[in-house]
């Protein structure tokens, strides 16, 4: 048996792992876009490095357009197998993968405006909304511990990771010459404390662990001192200084749990009297279905739930679908908190809020989640006074503060506190994917001084004997 990395490897996006079984099976681990990654990133998206027809299966962790958004463009080059996921997963690609088609064809728009005028051809989207239909015919959900036989070599079955709703890790039993091979594929590992869903869930035991690694040398702050320091933030940009807050927030997970936070400080009647709108129909649709899942909610929201029936609106939030009422916030002058896609700050209406606030030195701009260092939102977060955007450069006099403790990963504390249920001495090997080498190196350390051996860091495209 074999397994090629193609994406994720050595960078944070594009997760896409490749297994090859004995008899020539060929089955996917994830299908996900390159972000943030610069002037490479269509490239990169543009190349698979295998055959999308000669796949036979998809097996997807969870719908972060990292992990699942280059499902219809697999499709579109010829992909007809079936695609596994969770319930929830199925319920939030079909929103997500329809607004990455969308947010492809309206960025290309001004892209192909300027190529027209240097007598450039257009360029096509990698996908349309015809693409994503079809791939989600595609899709079969299975449940948290279901067991689901995909041929007679190969049997897979999802544990909770935790991460967003409904995360996964993929726990796979394959058959090969030398015997059975238990291989684990963590995807994103979320957080043991988070304030919305439960906790990341023991796995049985494997030979073969393909690991995350984005956090792999840091530590987030505690809970309480998030919450403080958002308090901090909030009071000090729109109490003090009378400005705007700016919040970078993907669409899934890290909007719906600011705007829980902000909830609770409404309810012990601490956020101040300002108005917050969450600017993103993707956003919208994500909470609507998060609502729709409390299955997966944990101890916490369920007890303020018994009180506070909605811990996603308030008196003050605002939802906005309409462009129209988005471009509307670049004229207000009034204080006030606006939270939208994407977390990167490389798509959607967040790069409009970033270009109309950031020349304002009453305003701030608060990364909240991690971002690729290439992406806009990673320029920003890494202290750059200038900045381009739609092409022109803008200087930064807008406050900026980075929040890393609301990332849905895992810090390394919490990882090896997710890899404990696993005896390092029954491993054969290791695979450390999705995050950048010189974390991963970090983390390779750490895994060892843990008593785990045989670790490997692949680099992109490269094939591994298991």
């Amino acid at each position: 048996m074999k397994i090629a990395f193609h994406g994720a490897a050595q960078t944070v996006t594009g997760s896409k792992h490749l297994l090859t079984t004995d008899s020539g099976r060929k089955i996917l681990l994830d299908c996900g876009m390159f972000q943030g990654m610069g002037k490479e990133t269509t490239d990169l998206n543009s190349h698979f490095g295998f055959s999308p027809a000669e796949v036979d299966a998809l097996i997807l962790s969870h719908a972060h357009i990292d992990h699942s958004g280059l499902i219809p463009y697999l499709v579109k080059q010829g992909f007809r197998g079936e695609i596994y996921c969770t319930p929830a997963t199925k319920d939030l690609c079909e929103v997500m993968l329809a607004d990455t088609a969308h947010i492809q064809e309206s960025d290309l728009k001004y892209v192909n405006r300027r190529r027209k005028e240097k007598k450039l051809p257009p360029i096509a989207p990698l996908y349309n909304q015809g693409d994503v239909d079809l791939a989600m015919s595609l899709m079969q959900t299975v449940s948290y511990e279901e067991k689901h036989k995909l041929s007679e070599e190969v049997e897979f079955h999802y544990t909770d990771s935790g991460h967003i709703l409904g995360s996964a890790a993929v726990n796979l039993s394959v058959k090969t010459k030398s015997g059975p091979k238990k291989i684990f594929f963590s995807a994103d590992i979320g957080r043991p404390n988070d304030k919305i869903l439960i906790s990341p869930q023991p796995f049985p035991q494997a030979e073969v662990i393909l690991c995350e690694s984005t956090y792999g040398n840091r530590l987030h702050p505690s809970v309480e001192e998030t919450e403080k320091k958002l308090f901090e933030v909030v009071f000090e940009t729109c109490v003090i200084r009378k400005g705007k807050l700016i919040i970078p927030a993907f669409s899934l997970g890290r909007t719906q749990e600011v705007v829980y936070i902000l909830n609770n400080m409404k309810n012990k009647g601490m956020l101040p009297n300002i108005m917050v709108y969450v600017d993103s129909p993707l956003s919208i649709n994500a909470t609507e279905i998060m609502r729709a899942h409390p299955e997966s909610f944990n101890a916490e929201i369920k007890e303020v739930m018994k009180t506070d029936p909605d811990p996603f609106g308030f008196g003050g939030l605002k939802y906005i679908r309409d462009a129209n009422e988005s471009k509307a916030l670049n004229n207000l002058h009034e204080s006030c908190i606006i939270i939208s896609a994407s977390g990167m700050a490389e798509a959607g209406r967040i790069r409009h809020h970033i270009l109309n606030n950031i020349g304002d030195p009453k305003n701030t701009i608060m990364m909240v989640g991690y971002c690729t260092p290439s992406s806009l939102g990673g320029h920003l977060a890494a202290g750059d006074k200038q900045v381009r955007i739609y092409g022109k450069d803008y200087d930064v006099k807008a406050k900026v503060e980075v929040m890393n403790s609301y990332s849905a990963h895992g810090d390394y504390k919490e990882m090896l506190q997710y890899l404990s249920c696993q005896d390092p001495n029954a491993l054969q090997k290791m695979f450390l994917v999705h995050g950048e080498l010189e974390v991963q190196t970090d983390w390779k350390a750490t895994l060892m001084n843990a008593g785990f051996k045989n670790i490997e860091i692949p680099q992109r495209h490269t094939e591994w004997e298991i």
